[in-house]
Order: structure tokens, then C-alpha cells, then sequence
């Protein structure tokens, strides 16, 4: 390793345990990370990773529900969980004295989860509530409406959470199943960011999960190609929600501290000119940001508003006209003066976390195979030219390459939405 304080080693199944030492703070994350997500799953499957993710904390041979939570909250400790389109990651956080106490915690759950009949029952309902939230939640499901207007058929299309369907129809049998599948030891990694000594962190985790051994072959995941097309949502709501889009680039392009420092210009803080011209300007959003959503071999690039349903096809030709403005002038120095300053300072504040080190440890391992030292990053962002941010807006701003998802009470056809983005 390049940096002294991060560690790695890979035992003989191929996990591999991650560590950085922070002698600085008080505290422990632990994230145990299985490279494995929505993508995943056959559409008859869609939604067991986030399933299993529930499922972890419900008990283990030696543990009820009830008792994980209770010991997590006996040593103040935090623990959740997450899946992605990718990933499914476990994570802790305690003081440093209660290390021993995390790691057998959560190498509980993780490895000797029952999946019990009668809690899967339990949680099925929890789940089908989780997706009812967010389809009454329209600022979060006009994206999940609109990966599925992009990726059409595609895996990456479809929600994390899964469909009724699929959640109503899923067994005990049916997780295991697909657990035992595809929890394989090459594609786990286990990250540690804190207090710690790597030899230490080693000796408490190697006896533990050097048990799990690999199965039968892993599924490829498809690439897919993008549809744009514009689909309409007609929902009685006060505002109307939009995602405009494009094709991105995949999470190791070397293009991505280009494309971060676009997306801070375009919509990503609050100097940004979608805010400052929708928001600020025109006074037609109260919330209109951009946004970058990429995955190990390709992405998406949109923006999303919230706009009154009679100044929709105002707020989309402005959305175009900037990104116009992107692609046709080199921003000035300064403006990109202050998008870097903007980003290295967002990244130098989360380095402080012992939770954004754990993860950036693991997404580092999973996607690089190696550690990428902070000063790494910020030399790169500071490389990076206002010529190459110009040329990575003409190839992704391409109004023919553009898909857009609308959700609310809508006024205008499809017809005259598609006039629009052909005007442009």
C-alpha cells in the first residue's frame, strides 16, 4: 500500500479485510461489503438483495432481533445496512474499546442469519409499506420511474426494492437460496476505518469468516445500451416532478473528476446555474439540483426539478439551454476555480468521518483493487482542464441521447415534450 496507514490482507478464500488507522478519533466503522446488488437479480428475483439486507437483523442461532438491537445499544453503538444497484454493505460504528463487541456482532448476522419463516413473514409487510412510502414520496420516485424509463428492460431499470409481486411471492427457501448463491468470498470485502491495529482486526476477523467457501458461478451482468424516450406519470399532485437525462460514465472512467466537476457547475450546490437560473432567477423550483448515478460499466447523468405544472416547459428549455451553454463555451477560470475549491473541500470534510473513510476503503478495493490516497484524488480534480469539462459536455449533451421522465398533474402531450428537446 501507498499509504502506511491503510493495510490490506486477503485470506485464503479471498476476502479481503481493508483497514486505516485514524489515531486521531475515538471511534470504529465496520462495514462488511458484498459486491452484489439489483443488478443481480433475474426479474423473477428483483428485490432479494434489499430483502436479505432486512432480513440480516432478524435474528441468528444465538441472537433474536430483539437482542441485536439490544447489545448494539448497550455499547452506544450504530449499525444499518444499504443495497445499491451493486452493492449490499452491513456497517457498525462504536467506540474503540467496544471493538471486539462489533465485529462479533455483525460477523453474527452476517454469516449465521436464520432467515426464519415466520419473521420473513413480518418483514414481507415492512417492505411492501418501504415501497408504498416511496411512490407517495414523488421527489424519490420520479428517479426510480425514471431508471426505468432509461434502462427499459434492463436490470439497472428496475426498483431496489423489488415489485409487490416478487415481495408477496418470496420464501424463507427462496433467500437462503439466493444468499448462499451469491454471498461468495470474492466479492466480499471487509472495511475497518478508526482506532485500530490491522493485525489486530485481522485475528478477530479471519477465524470468523474464513469459513465461507465459493458456489457455482455468478451471473454476468449485461451492459446496457440506453433508451431515451419521454414517458409521462399523470399523478394528482401540486407540483410536477421531472428527471431529464443522459448517459453517463462508469465509476472508474477517467473522466469521472471531469464529470464531478460539471455536475458541481450545472446543479450541484447552490451557486450552481440551475439554481441560480430556475431557482434564484425565474423563481420556478423551490428544488432543482443535477446528479451523477454511476455503476461499474456505464451511468446516468440528469437533473431533477420540482416545478409548477404550468411552467414545466419553460423549466425544461432551461435545463437544455444551460446545458447548451456547457457544451458550445469553456467555462471560466474562475467558475472552475470555485467548483474544485467546492469539491475538495467537500472531500476533506468527509475524510474526517470514520464512515466515509470505511466506505471510500471498500469502494476503492471493490472497483480499483487498491487504495487511492486522498491527495491522489485532489490532484486529479485539480488537473482537470476547462477544455475537458467543454468536450465531456458535447459527447453527454446531446439532445437526441436524452430521456425524460415526468410524474405529476401534466399538462402538455408527449408530442409537444419531444418538440422540445427536438427545437434544442
Amino acid at each position: 500500500m501507498s499509504n502506511q496507514t491503510v493495510k490490506k490482507t486477503t485470506l485464503e478464500n479471498g476476502i479481503r479485510i481493508v483497514t486505516k488507522n485514524m489515531p486521531y478519533v475515538r471511534s470504529i466503522s465496520m462495514g462488511v461489503w458484498v459486491h452484489v446488488g439489483a443488478r443481480d437479480e433475474k426479474l423473477s428475483e428483483n428485490g432479494l438483495s434489499h430483502f436479505i439486507e432486512h432480513m440480516i437483523f432478524k435474528g441468528t442461532g444465538k441472537r433474536s432481533s430483539f437482542q441485536i438491537a439490544k447489545e448494539f445499544d448497550a455499547i452506544g453503538g450504530h449499525t444499518n445496512a444499504f443495497t445499491t444497484m451493486e452493492h449490499t454493505c452491513y456497517h457498525a460504528k462504536v467506540v474503540d474499546s467496544h471493538l471486539t463487541n462489533m465485529v462479533d456482532i455483525l460477523s453474527d448476522i452476517f454469516l449465521n442469519s436464520v432467515f426464519d419463516a415466520t419473521e420473513v413473514e413480518k418483514e414481507r409487510f415492512v417492505i411492501l409499506q418501504e415501497i408504498g412510502m416511496v411512490e407517495d414520496t414523488p421527489d424519490e420516485y420520479i428517479h426510480v420511474l425514471f431508471g426505468n424509463n432509461f434502462w427499459s428492460e434492463n436490470s439497472l431499470g428496475r426498483s431496489i426494492l423489488g415489485s409487490r409481486e416478487n415481495i408477496i411471492s418470496f420464501n424463507s427457501n427462496t433467500i437462503k437460496s439466493f444468499f448462499t448463491h451469491f454471498y461468495q468470498p470474492e466479492r466480499i470485502v471487509i472495511s475497518f476505518a478508526g482506532k485500530l491495529n490491522h493485525d489486530e482486526i485481522v485475528d478477530l476477523v479471519e477465524p470468523l469468516f474464513s469459513s465461507i467457501r465459493s458456489s457455482n458461478g455468478f451471473p454476468e451482468r449485461i451492459t446496457p445500451q440506453g433508451c431515451p424516450a419521454i414517458k409521462l406519470h399523470q399523478k394528482e399532485l401540486e407540483q410536477v416532478h421531472l428527471c431529464l437525462g443522459t448517459k453517463g460514465i462508469s465509476i472508474t472512467d477517467p473522466q469521472r473528476y471531469a464529470l464531478s466537476l460539471l455536475n458541481t457547475i450545472l446543479g450541484g450546490n447552490m451557486s450552481s446555474r440551475l439554481f441560480q437560473e430556475i431557482r434564484e432567477n425565474r423563481g420556478l423550483a423551490y428544488s432543482v439540483f443535477s446528479f451523477i448515478s454511476s455503476h461499474v460499466d456505464t451511468g446516468l447523468f440528469g437533473v431533477y426539478a420540482g416545478i409548477d405544472p404550468n411552467k414545466t416547459s419553460e423549466a425544461i428549455e432551461v435545463i437544455i439551454e444551460e446545458m447548451n451553454q456547457l457544451k458550445t463555451k469553456p467555462v471560466n477560470a474562475d467558475e472552475l476555480h470555485d467548483a474544485v475549491e467546492h469539491t475538495k473541500g467537500s472531500l476533506m470534510l468527509a475524510s474526517e468521518s470514520t464512515d466515509n473513510q470505511m466506505v471510500r476503503l471498500a469502494q476503492n478495493e471493490i472497483h480499483f483493487g487498491r487504495h487511492i490516497p486522498l491527495l491522489e484524488v485532489l490532484a486529479e480534480i485539480e488537473s482537470v482542464t476547462t477544455d475537458e469539462i467543454l468536450h465531456l459536455a458535447e459527447s453527454l449533451f446531446q439532445t437526441k441521447q436524452m430521456g425524460l421522465t415526468v410524474l405529476g398533474p401534466i399538462k402538455k402531450t408527449k408530442t409537444l415534450y419531444d418538440d422540445i428537446l427536438k427545437l434544442h
